[in-house]
Order: C-alpha cells, then sequence, then structure tokens
C-alpha cells in the first residue's frame, strides 16, 4: 500500500527564495494551460492533450517574456500539467456518475493570494534524501527534521507552504503490510460530542474540544486582523497569527485522532463502527461541534491503519437505531431528544446510559453482521455494502449475541 510520510522542512533565505519562484511558475503554467483547454473549448476545438501543452510550455520558456520559466527545475512545470490533468479527470468522472461522492466542479484558476502552496518533485528530477535533509534541483539542499524513517525510497515529494508559514515535505512510499499478533478481543465505538468516544466496557473518552480551547484568543487574533489596513505589512503579520493559532488546533486533532486510532488498533482484532454521513451532520446546528470533532478523519485513520495491520473494521448502517434499544432485551424506546443521556427499560428495568448502550448495540450488531457476511476478523475488510441488509434482527438475536458475548468475556 501507498503511504504519505511529512517532515518539517527548514529553508534557509535563499531557498525560501528559490521556492518561492518555484510556486509562482508552478502556478502560472497551470493557469495558462487552464485558459488554454477553456478557449479550445468555447471554439469548439478537440481537448488539448498534455503533449500538446507541454510543447507549448517549451516554446514560451524561450521567448523573453517567459524566460524566467527556465530558473526552477522543468519537472515542477510539468508536474504542474499533470495536475491540471488530474482535476479534468476527476470533473470529467463525477459529472459521468463514475466516480463516487459528491459532484466536482471544473478546475479553477490558482490565485497568487492563496496561503497554501505546493509543488512536486518525481524521481526524474533527482532529488536526493540524505541524512542532513533534502537536495532539491535548483533550490539546494533543505534542512528537515527527519522525525522517522521511512520503509522504502520515495517516489516523490511534494513539497508544501501552509498557511501559517511552515514548510514540509511529503514523500509517497510504499510500505507493506505489518500485522499485528492476532487477539480475540472485539470493540465497538460510539462517537458523540459529549464524549468523544465511548466504548462497550463503559470506557468513556473525553472531547478535547480544540477550537473551542482557542475560540476566545482567535477571536481578539481576528479583530485586530479586520482592524488592520488592507494590503498592508501590519495587516499580512495579523493574518499570519490568525493561521498559526489555527495551526495549533489542527494539530493537536491530528495528534488525538493519531493516538487513540492507534491504540483501538493495537488492542483490537475487530472494530465496529457506525457509517456516520458527516458531511450532513456537519450542516446541522451542530456544524461548528462536528467540524470541530473530525469524526470523518477519525475514522480514515482506523480504516487505513487496519488494512495496514490486519485488523478489521466494519462499518454499522447508519439508520441502526443504536441509542433505541436496550442491550440487554433489545426492546426499543424510540427516538431520544439529545438531552436525555440515562434511561430505563421498560421490559426488563434496565438502567441505561445513553452512550454505553448504543455502544453495546453496535457490538452485537457487529458480531451479528460480521458472523452473516462471514467477515473474518483478521485481514482488513473495511468497506462491506449492507444496504437494507442490516436493519436491525428480532430482539432476541441481538441478546444471543450480547449472551454469548459475555460468557466469553467470563
Amino acid at each position: 500500500m501507498k503511504l504519505r510520510y511529512s517532515y518539517r522542512v527548514y529553508p534557509d533565505a535563499g531557498q525560501r527564495n528559490a521556492l518561492a519562484r518555484a510556486f509562482g511558475c508552478a502556478r502560472v503554467v497551470f493557469n495558462v494551460a487552464l485558459r488554454a483547454r477553456q478557449d479550445a473549448y468555447r471554439a469548439g476545438q478537440p481537448f488539448l492533450p498534455d503533449a500538446v501543452l507541454s510543447a507549448r510550455l517549451t516554446e514560451a520558456k524561450k521567448t523573453p517574456e517567459r524566460a524566467w520559466l527556465g530558473e526552477v527545475s522543468a519537472v515542477v512545470l510539468q508536474q504542474s500539467l499533470a495536475d491540471l490533468s488530474t482535476a479534468y479527470r476527476n470533473f470529467f468522472t463525477s459529472v459521468s456518475g463514475e466516480r463516487p461522492g459528491p459532484k466536482l466542479g471544473p478546475p479553477r484558476f490558482k490565485s497568487r493570494k492563496d496561503h497554501r502552496q505546493t509543488i512536486r518533485f518525481t524521481k526524474n528530477a533527482r532529488f536526493k534524501v540524505t541524512d542532513r535533509g533534502l537536495v532539491l534541483p535548483k533550490i539546494g539542499e533543505v534542512e528537515v527534521r527527519w522525525s522517522r524513517a521511512m520503509p522504502s525510497d520515495p517516489g516523490s515529494v511534494t513539497i508544501i507552504k501552509d498557511a501559517a508559514g511552515r514548510y514540509f515535505a511529503s514523500f509517497v512510499v510504499e510500505s507493506i503490510g505489518i500485522p499485528l499478533p492476532q487477539t480475540e478481543d472485539e470493540s465497538s465505538i460510539d462517537v458523540g460530542l459529549t464524549a468523544y468516544a465511548v466504548l462497550p466496557d463503559g470506557t468513556k473518552i473525553d472531547n478535547p474540544r480544540w477550537l473551542r480551547r482557542r475560540e476566545r484568543k482567535l477571536g481578539k487574533l481576528q479583530r485586530e486582523h479586520a482592524k488592520k489596513e488592507k494590503g498592508s505589512a501590519n495587516r499580512a503579520k495579523a493574518r499570519l497569527k490568525v493561521a498559526r493559532q489555527h495551526a495549533k488546533v489542527a494539530d493537536a486533532r491530528r495528534d488525538f485522532h493519531h493516538q487513540l486510532s492507534t491504540a483501538l488498533i493495537r488492542d483490537n482484532q475487530a472494530i465496529y463502527v457506525e457509517d456516520l454521513s458527516v458531511g450532513a451532520l456537519a450542516k446541522g446546528m451542530l456544524a461548528k461541534s462536528v467540524n470541530d470533532a473530525g469524526w470523518g478523519a477519525f475514522l480514515a485513520m482506523l480504516e487505513y491503519k487496519a488494512q495496514r495491520y490486519g485488523r478489521t473494521v466494519i462499518k454499522i448502517d447508519r439508520w441502526f437505531p443504536s441509542s433505541q434499544l436496550c442491550p440487554c432485551c433489545g426492546w426499543k424506546v424510540g427516538k431520544l431528544p439529545l438531552g436525555v443521556r440515562e434511561w430505563d427499560c421498560r421490559s426488563c428495568g434496565e438502567h441505561h446510559d445513553r452512550d454505553v448502550a448504543a455502544a453495546l448495540n453496535i457490538l452485537a450488531e457487529g458480531i451479528r453482521l460480521r458472523q452473516t457476511h462471514q467477515v473474518a476478523a483478521g485481514p482488513a475488510d473495511t468497506r462491506n455494502d449492507c444496504g437494507e441488509s442490516t436493519r436491525p434482527a428480532r430482539a432476541p438475536s441481538r441478546g444471543a449475541a450480547l449472551e454469548t458475548l459475555t460468557a466469553q468475556a467470563a
């Protein structure tokens, strides 16, 4: 499988200027090629292939107006054309219905005011990884903080400058799976906002609320930024302060996701989660809190780590009423307001914590689903198209699954 390894990069002043030129040249090539394809479409001409655009780029570098394109590596410019072709390909497959997910629009022009900029070097550029840093053509050896070793030689490297002014080197490497020792433990996860994750054994992992913690400081910095004169150096400094605060929030959230997902994958052979529509939830009243939680990124980490380490992640149908069922007898209490966190079963009289009951129901449904579909709790099978068959079965079957699970635990 292919993995991406990112490292912090510390270019000096001259290298930052060289990178700025490379960013600008790649942006110009992308915009000129996009304009050429748009003009050809309006004129009723065939779609311009990459070879024609590449030939035009070569000729443009020979003219006095575009001679400065020769100051950067030719691979950077060719990769910019490749990015444009990829954007068109994604647009065409999305319009035709071949690409799943939300519909994508056509490529748009890049602005020099974009605060996040990237360039990419492939093996053709002959970049070199050293113990001290990274040697890039026409830029030099850039200092890199090697925080971990890569499993294989990288096939490409992308230099990224984020909105906070930080530089990163992102490598794409081939990695083989590293199966962890087999274990009989299984778990389920009920994600939420009060508690970030609730496990069937009653463990509740607090929601750190990264953005909420920094709201006051962010508000102050954003008000200071709004008062600065547009286009001034002070406004640029104020914008950078705001971006750095947002970067701290994103870094803390990503670190929490990695630690939690790694711990769950390490300790459990199979993990059952709800197939949430995070995009739809992020458009409701709780949009800010849902986006701050980052459930989509966390579940994506669970999936790729399960695939890498020989674990299983099974998604339960999002319409499964996990918070409405009694985990003891299967009686359905019905839809509960979000403010109701505990309830009593009218059938068996048990008192339930809403989140813990949901985690137990997800676990029982996941076990039933794995047995029904014969999904082995070994190699990761993270995309089970369950459809209507994942509707809850009769109450005795869930109760029997829970009784079996309790007997095995005892």
